[in-house]
């Protein structure tokens, strides 16, 4: 009864954290085109990037547990794959059409901005299968390891996502193995209130100039060489941004509500707001609204409008309408994989 409890907390509290993180993300790409002009848009932009896609990862390590392995572990990387050949080919189409965004790179093996995370997310599962033999501490000490070496390679991280992929794989696999008792147990309304406090002091000393972080740090999609640092040290940075990111991780779960309520139905349906709004950050770029914030007071109707935004795509609807695009069916992807490889064993039979 006490598993069944806190697999159930666990799952609403990580619902509600995907919601409130969904906002970060939509926030912090409607705001980059404000952080070189306005210095709270900047400060608001670093206090996201420091968190929030590692805790993405870290929810989607969590959320991966009932579907890794198996017919449903293949039906996931399928759609995930389905997913990508997609959204990969809409938002190259637009930005050739309506978007006319520079330096991107065109091509499927380079994914389109926020499509890093789908070509990641199959990433991270294949590899978490790969070392399924090892212990959860070798696992992490092993993706750790990687993220700190994939900056060393020279080449540009973007391909494949293959930085991000490597850097971000210690917080999926953290997440994968994140035991929501743990996690019922240790946080309580005093560890909550301290991880809150600590949250706005992180907000605080960013705007104080205490924290003045290469954005590139940040994304992870960038090599030490593209970053500025040839030096063998190099990896000692991301090794050393690892603890920071975690601490400011678990300082924003002080906003996470714990009990269900509306915002945890929501958090089912980030996916589609994760994928849809890229277009809609598109489209206003190309329009002449960014021309009209000036200041704090108006960058804020951005965020305003960023949180609009998020709630609209959400709703029911936005779900019937675009399912078929967000959700593809793969069942007849796994009917032929199925087929391939008894045809193969078959033929090697004989």
């Amino acid at each position: 009864m006490t598993q069944i409890k806190s697999s159930r907390y666990g799952d609403t509290f990580f619902l509600n954290l995907r919601f409130l993180l969904i906002i970060c993300v939509f926030v912090g790409n409607a705001i980059e085109p404000l952080t070189t002009r306005i210095d709270g848009m900047n400060w608001l932009y670093e206090w996201i990037f420091t968190f929030h896609m590692p805790l993405f990862v870290f929810v989607t390590g969590y959320f991966a547990k009932p579907n890794l392995r198996g017919e449903a572990g293949q039906k996931v990387i399928l759609q995930i794959g389905m997913q990508y050949v997609i959204f990969q080919t809409l938002y190259q189409i637009l930005d050739v059409t309506v978007f006319h965004a520079k330096q991107i790179h065109h091509s499927f093996f380079a994914p389109y901005l926020l499509l890093w995370f789908l070509a990641s997310h199959l990433c991270w599962r294949l590899l978490l299968l790969a070392m399924r033999k090892w212990s959860p501490a070798q696992q992490l000490a092993a993706s750790i390891a990687l993220g700190v070496l994939v900056g060393y390679l020279q080449m540009d991280g973007s391909w494949f996502s293959l930085s991000r992929t490597f850097v971000y794989l210690p917080f999926f696999i953290a997440g994968y193995h994140f035991s929501p008792d743990l996690l019922q147990r240790l946080w309580t309304t005093r560890v909550k209130t301290v991880a809150l406090c600590f949250s706005i002091a992180w907000f605080a000393i960013i705007a104080l100039g205490g924290a003045d972080i290469a954005p590139g740090w940040l994304y992870g999609s960038m090599t030490y060489g593209q970053l500025g640092y040839q030096e063998w040290y190099a990896g000692v940075f991301r090794l050393l941004l690892y603890p920071l990111q975690l601490l400011t991780g678990i300082a924003f779960l002080g906003f996470v509500p714990t009990q269900e309520g509306r915002i945890t139905e929501l958090g089912r349906r980030t996916l589609y707001v994760f994928l849809l709004h890229g277009f809609i950050v598109r489209l206003v770029a190309v329009t002449p609204i960014y021309g009209f914030v000036h200041n704090d007071a108006t960058s804020l109707l951005v965020v305003l409008g960023a949180i609009a935004m998020t709630l609209l795509l959400t709703h029911t609807w936005v779900r019937k309408c675009t399912s078929p695009l967000i959700e593809p069916p793969v069942q007849w992807l796994f009917k032929l994989e199925q087929r391939a490889f008894r045809e193969i064993g078959a033929a090697s039979k004989q």
